[in-house]
């Protein structure tokens, strides 16, 4: 990938086929150039919709990132059925078993592919992998064009269309490769905006939509772990009263971990010489991979729950952390951003199709009602999950292990679970179906 600056494909200013007579730099401009920002953008490659992805930080930064995401069944068909899969499946490692259990409780429940009638029960992908493969393929998407690194300053919503004022990124990373006066436009006139800037999001404070939330008690301490013995491809997610502890198997033999704990204890397992940590990794990890031994740094996050009161605006759509952040159990977060970007690419090419307006507030509105119930649903299991685990109650510890003992007896509770934990339950967006 290129070092970035304004890049443009198009020649002309684009001409909208609508019912009034005003002149677009572009069609949509989706501010964030993430996964889900630049999923939404790949989405939309078979619309005539012009698109323009403004991105604060360099390619080579984002890139960069060393995060790893569960990646469910439901955003790996979204994938499939953009086009961007076969690039990004031999580079991600599969998961055939999770396994779910409480601490030292022996039941353990052991989802299995028959539940869902598939081969496999998700996949393990890196962020880089994701990110640079989403990149490379909008390299060929004629109408997607990209403003990068920048960063909006402003936001002026008029009747027909949004100015999008631009300054090149503060970020410091990539100084020498900024764009200047002459490469960036201090200003964009499109028909409409997408949110996909992070928690943060600039966008959506500038639109005035307000968020509901709270911080957890808990951080997560992300980690690369090499076994001595091979994964066998089977994910666990394992319950303490301090917080969830997450194994979850990627390429090359390796594992990572997310370790939910106390702000105070996670930050002591961060500062732990490597064999201290080690010592007590392997008492909580267990010892059926053998020895461990870490690769490449530990990091620390805090765990947090959002959900923004509304998903749209006047020619305003938010998506992915923009409108929803969650606990990290059951690895929702970024899947429910996909999932966002998918809905909100069909919504957009249905209504481009009709030839309405898409700013229109009928229109954006449609996508609200699909997703935001949806998410909430997501949201509230993760922070529900979280806070019953980690309750030391003693009839709270035995409802869930009975619980757990129900979802391991009873076939037909089992799959619905899973079902809802892979995205495979509630509406679905049809670009996810393989091609």
């Amino acid at each position: 990938m290129a070092s970035a600056q304004y890049t443009t494909k198009n020649t002309a200013v684009a001409e909208v086929n609508a019912p009034f007579h005003t002149s677009f730099d572009y069609d949509i401009a989706i501010v964030g150039g993430g996964i889900v920002g630049a999923t939404l953008a790949a989405a939309l490659k078979d619309t005539d919709l012009r698109v323009v992805v403004i991105e604060a930080q360099p390619h080579s930064v984002a890139i960069a990132k060393g995060q790893a995401y569960a990646i469910h069944l439901s955003s790996s068909r979204i994938y499939q059925g953009i086009g961007v899969w076969e690039a990004i499946a031999p580079q991600v490692e599969y998961f055939s078993q999770v396994h779910l259990s409480d601490g030292n409780c022996p039941s353990v429940v052991k989802f299995k592919p028959r539940d869902l009638g598939t081969s496999i029960l998700g996949y393990v992908a890196e962020h880089r992998v994701l990110l640079k493969e989403l990149l490379q393929f909008l390299e060929t998407c004629e109408h997607v064009d990209w403003c990068c690194p920048a960063q909006v300053i402003a936001t002026h919503y008029h009747a027909h269309g949004v100015e999008v004022q631009l300054a090149p990124s503060s970020c410091e990373a990539e100084e020498a490769h900024r764009p200047n006066a002459e490469s960036l436009p201090q200003a964009l006139n499109v028909r409409m905006l997408v949110a996909a800037d992070g928690s943060r999001s600039q966008v959506r404070q500038q639109a005035g939509i307000t968020t509901q939330g709270w911080d957890y008690w808990q951080s997560c301490l992300v980690a690369t772990i090499a076994p001595e013995k091979f994964h066998n491809h089977i994910a666990y997610e394992r319950f303490w009263p301090s917080g969830p502890f997450a194994i979850l198997p990627i390429a090359n033999r390796q594992c990572r971990i997310v370790w939910t704990a106390p702000h105070a204890q996670a930050q002591a397992l961060l500062e732990l010489e490597e064999d201290q940590f080690l010592d007590l990794l392997q008492q909580r990890y267990g010892s059926q991979m053998g020895k461990l031994s870490l690769v490449g740094r530990r990091f620390l996050f805090p765990a947090k729950w959002m959900h923004s009161t509304q998903y749209m605006g006047h020619r305003l759509a938010l998506v992915g952390d923009a409108a929803h952040t969650c606990h990290p159990v059951g690895g929702q977060g970024l899947n429910l951003g996909i999932r966002d970007a998918a809905a909100l690419a069909q919504v957009l090419h249905t209504a481009h199709q009709a030839g309405q307006d898409i700013g229109n507030v009928q229109v954006l509105r449609q996508y609200q009602q699909w997703r935001r119930r949806q998410n909430w649903l997501a949201l509230g299991f993760t922070d529900i999950l979280n806070r019953v685990f980690s309750n030391r109650w003693f009839l709270v510890v035995q409802g869930r292990r009975l619980g757990l003992r129900t979802l391991q007896w009873i076939t037909p509770l089992r799959i619905l679970a899973l079902r809802f934990m892979a995205g495979l339950s509630g509406r679905l967006p049809n670009l996810g179906q393989p091609k």
